[in-house]
């Protein structure tokens, strides 16, 4: 599975009433929490969105579009986006705590954490376009980019030693600051 192919969910999907609309994606969330990707079942999602397996197949292609769907909605809620003019260590580390914070208190924090533990990889974007993305960003850039991101889960994995991960970071990217 990669990300290839441009997502988005159907328009019928998008056309339904807001209650049904609701009940379909809190089924999806259920199933993407509790399920990887690779053992996640329509049936399961039929069953408690109480729809017929084929209308699920007329408001997603697939059960990958429909992660990407409750996915890219878990992001829009929690991920604050990001852009600097100039390498801010202070607003990184504030990014990453906000992050884990709203992640915590989300009704998204299993879908995230499943996220980062199984399904990442299933879900990539194409390996060939990351590369390229990423050979474009500056050392800095790359570094904070990789410690925040190993950040953030060590620190959903293992909230008892938040605050030293956190630490760590903030004293690791400090350190990137200074170097030029």
């Amino acid at each position: 599975m990669s990300l290839e192919r441009r997502t988005m969910v159907k328009s019928t999907f998008e056309n339904l009433k807001q209650e049904k609309k609701a009940r379909i994606t809190q089924a999806l969330l259920k199933e993407f929490s509790n399920h990887p990707l690779a053992d996640t079942q329509v049936a399961r999602i039929v069953a408690d969105s109480e729809i017929a397996r084929g209308a699920f197949y007329k408001y997603f292609d697939d059960l990958e579009d429909a992660y990407k769907y409750v996915y890219k909605m878990a992001i829009k809620e929690i991920h604050a986006p990001m852009s600097m003019r100039e390498f801010n260590p202070d607003l990184i580390c504030q990014l990453v705590s906000d992050f884990v914070t709203k992640s915590e208190a989300s009704p998204y924090y299993d879908l995230i954490k499943m996220h980062l533990s199984k399904n990442e990889s299933l879900v990539a974007q194409n390996l060939q376009q990351k590369a390229v993305a990423m050979s474009k960003l500056g050392a800095k850039e790359w570094s904070a980019m990789v410690l925040s991101h190993e950040t953030i889960k060590l620190a959903l994995f293992d909230p008892e030693h938040r605050s030293l991960y956190l630490d760590r970071l903030r004293k690791s990217i400090e350190l990137l600051g200074k170097g030029d």
